[in-house]
């Protein structure tokens, strides 16, 4: 069976190339290598065996090269960053995905494609799920204004009588609330595949990937998270630095894990016309995350607190992870050997220090990072 993987010279797309020809699948690949993720060209870890080729996904003449003759597509290329890009999420994430449709619905027999898989994101759940303290009642908030963070004010409180609420795991049935740019595009990933293929009848499904970490997470791009962060700033000798107080919640799963959900929703009838969390099962706060990553790198720094925030962050990100652990997969790498993977993998990198610089000093100038009012 042939498999096209868009976007599998990227991080979680090449570990699910990996596994794909582990088990027997023909695969092609289409990827851009964007230069903000790949400024050195195609990677060396890029398979021989998958056919790869350059171009874009929501280019319709590669689009169509690429998706000549497959079975099944992996629609895992995507446009991330923190900076305000908000057209180029739509064009990348979601006109890709109706071109996708266009093509295979007009032309079914040189298009014979038996289901999609869509790389979503916690981004659609926006700031989640609360519980008020007091009440009991359930709410979904927005996202937190500037001014609100100015204050350093973090928390969520119960809009109705000002207690403080608690966040809830995030489900996929009722926290559908994206508030970014990206949180929106991938929203819409999932509304055209699931009401195109229902129409068509083009089995779908998608995965909202919680914060993937691992081997091959691009250090070149700003976007690519909280490991790379604090392990380019461990790395030149400086302490990371926490936004807000560090008490953030966070659910961090493991490349190769979201890989194999990834070929496990594929292969499975009754994943169909679903979305799941794909997350690694525990919550761990920022700070704690900066100190297993002090202790791995066996460095005497300390995690610093400035008081600064970045804009689009959400407070607090746990998945509820029961949907895809009834398909029988769960978690297998906990965050210090995720976190041990990384900094292996890192290791064997060269030029790391000058993009941790560059990315923050983009960052701050565009105001994506700020200051509270002292």
């Amino acid at each position: 069976m042939k498999v096209l993987v868009t976007g599998g010279a990227g991080f979680i797309g090449s570990h699910t190339v990996d596994l794909l020809l582990e088990k027997g699948y023909e695969v092609r690949i289409l990827d851009s290598l964007q230069p903000r993720v790949h400024p050195r060209g195609k990677p060396d870890y890029v398979p021989a065996e998958a056919d790869f080729i350059q171009g874009d996904v929501a280019n319709r003449t590669d689009l169509e090269k690429s998706l000549e003759g497959m079975d099944f597509v992996f629609h895992l290329a995507a446009y991330q960053d923190y900076l305000p890009d908000f057209s180029q999420f739509i064009h990348t994430n979601t006109e890709s995905t109706a071109l996708l449709f266009e093509l295979i619905v007009a032309d079914p027999r040189r298009f014979p494609v038996k289901k999609m898989v869509f790389a979503s994101s916690q981004a659609v759940s926006g700031e989640g799920k609360y519980r008020c303290r007091d009440e009991g009642t359930i709410f979904y908030p927005g996202p937190r204004s500037l001014e609100q963070l100015r204050r350093g004010e973090w928390e969520f409180t119960c809009p109705h009588c000002g207690s403080p609420a608690e966040p809830q795991l995030i489900d996929e049935a009722t926290c559908n609330h994206p508030h970014t740019a990206y949180g929106i595009s991938k929203y819409a990933i999932e509304l055209l595949a699931f009401n195109l293929g229902r129409r068509y009848d083009i089995p779908t499904a998608a995965m909202r990937y919680t914060y993937v970490q691992g081997p091959r997470n691009s250090f070149y791009n700003a976007y690519s998270g909280i490991a790379r962060r604090f392990a380019l700033r461990i790395r030149a000798g400086l302490p990371p630095v926490c936004y807000e107080d560090g008490q953030q919640l966070r659910d961090y799963v493991n490349v190769y894990d979201v890989a194999r959900a990834n070929l496990l929703v594929l292969e499975s009838r009754e994943a169909n016309g679903l979305a799941f969390n794909v997350g690694g099962g525990r919550a761990v706060t920022v700070r704690e995350f900066a100190q297993i990553m002090l202790k791995v790198s066996g460095s005497s720094l300390e995690a610093q607190i400035p008081g600064e925030f970045r804009l689009g962050d959400t407070r607090h990100t746990v998945s509820d992870i029961s949907r895809i652990s009834s398909l029988g997969w769960q978690p297998t790498i906990p965050v210090e050997e995720n976190v041990r993977q990384y900094l292996a993998w890192l290791d064997t990198q060269t030029g790391t220090e000058e993009y941790l610089f560059e990315a923050e000093r983009i960052m701050a100038e565009q105001g994506v990072v700020q200051k509270i009012a002292r």
